[in-house]
């Protein structure tokens, strides 16, 4: 069997992706269902269904690294298991189940608590919507098969080679039909043969001839390499692709979109309330994604945007990417950010405040000003059905543009994200 049918990671990823569950076990042959045993704290096996049939120690290395190190198969899954808690609550059960592990009974052992970004993008990787992380080192096979078709493609390496038993002492033999096939090749010439001819030329005179231009040439190249220094200096770490940008929420209960609503507003253009048995999402969800079609900055792929209700697993360069907060009015809300005083965070971002239509506005959000995007919904009516929300989506849309209009000032293209914090 392949290292890559082996990997621990691809078969979590395909056994999620085709919804073929993996079952944690007591024994590498779970022929009965005593060995079956769905605690992580005692199970020493994780069984795949998909694509064959297969048992990985739950003590496996994987090739997921935080802190510089491989995590475990028994973090991952469980970092999967918890991918729609809050992060308190994740953060309590990894405490819980180390207890459990340590204790009499157990498996013995650590489930590595995975940081907030490491958790968002292994979430992603598992179910299918990035294929690539910069968590994830690549399989040996794929790493020495793209260098391998580097080689070629550079004209270090031809073809396949006929290898005998007798070359260089090697022992490496080859099948007797591929051999009688190379055989019967014909050598039909290669690139030096083609243009060195069957007799020698001297093109010294050519080269007397090319010598004004290559001088231009060369000048050329120094002052494009000047400007292309001076570029790097001014943006040292260019991005690889285009970040997702972040959307903050209100943890306040007054506010009226919270993590259980937002999603179905701003999406379908519905306002349903956050505590309505009708909402789309958990109200203890703590990462959303939403997908959006900004045309002024990609009129073929929608921007997939993050959605959070609190920035403390925010890293220093995230802050560039929030590109709305909502608010209530609030000023306590802002405590815990990069930009504490409203006027130095509504300079930075955008600022959408959301109320009841007829209610009177909190001063405050007057005093903010016209960085503070100011809307209003019809009020619920119990009963009423979503059937009469349609001015909700007038509303929804002249936020996406308030935000569309605000990445674009800030430099958000195709390919790449902002230019400034």
């Amino acid at each position: 069997m392949s290292a890559r049918e082996q990997d621990a990671l691809l078969l979590l990823r395909q056994s999620i992706v085709s919804s073929n569950p993996c079952i944690p076990t007591t024994t590498e042959n779970a022929s009965s269902t005593s060995s079956v045993d769905l605690s992580l704290a005692t199970a020493t096996f994780l069984q795949f269904s998909s694509p064959s049939q297969i048992s990985i120690p739950l003590t496996t290395s994987t090739r997921f690294i935080s802190s510089e190190k491989p995590v475990d198969l028994r973090s991952i899954y469980f970092a999967w298991l918890k991918r729609e808690v809050a992060i308190p609550e994740y953060n309590a059960s990894a405490l819980a189940l180390n207890a459990e592990l340590a204790g009499e009974g157990g498996a013995g052992g650590e489930v590595q608590n995975l940081a907030f970004v490491e958790r968002l993008d292994l979430i992603t990787w598992l179910e299918g919507a990035s294929e690539e992380s910069e968590y994830i080192k690549p399989l040996a096979s794929d790493t020495s098969s793209a260098a391998a078709s580097a080689q070629v493609a550079s004209g270090a390496g031809g073809g396949i080679v006929a290898t005998t038993s007798g070359n260089a002492g090697q022992g490496k033999t080859i099948d007797p039909r591929l051999a009688e096939i190379y055989n019967g090749e014909r050598c039909m010439g290669n690139r030096n043969s083609v243009l060195q001819g069957t007799k020698p030329t001297n093109f010294s005179h050519v080269r007397k001839l090319a010598t004004p231009f290559n001088s231009r040439k060369s000048a050329h190249a120094a002052n494009a390499n000047v400007a292309n220094n001076h570029s790097l200096a001014l943006n040292p770490k260019a991005p690889i692709r285009r970040p997702d940008p972040i959307i903050l929420l209100s943890p306040s209960a007054s506010s009226l979109l919270r993590m259980s609503n937002i999603k179905s507003f701003l999406e379908n253009g519905i306002y349903i309330p956050p505590d309505s048995s009708s909402s789309t999402s958990s109200s203890s969800a703590s990462i959303l994604h939403i997908s959006r079609l900004l045309p002024s900055i990609d009129s073929t792929r929608p921007i997939r945007f993050i959605i959070v209700d609190t920035p403390e697993q925010f890293k220093p360069e995230y802050w560039s990417r929030v590109v709305a907060v909502f608010t209530t009015g609030q000023v306590w809300q802002f405590k815990s950010y990069k930009w504490q005083q409203p006027s130095d965070l509504f300079g930075h971002t955008l600022g959408v405040y959301v109320g009841w239509k007829g209610d009177q506005r909190p001063e405050s959000v007057q005093s903010w000003g016209r960085r503070v995007l100011k809307t209003e919904v019809e009020k619920w009516t119990v009963g009423a059905g979503t059937a009469s929300r349609w001015r909700d989506r007038e509303v929804v849309e002249e936020i996406w543009k308030a935000v569309e209009e605000n990445m674009m000032a800030r430099g958000w293209r195709r390919d790449s994200g902002p230019m400034t914090a």
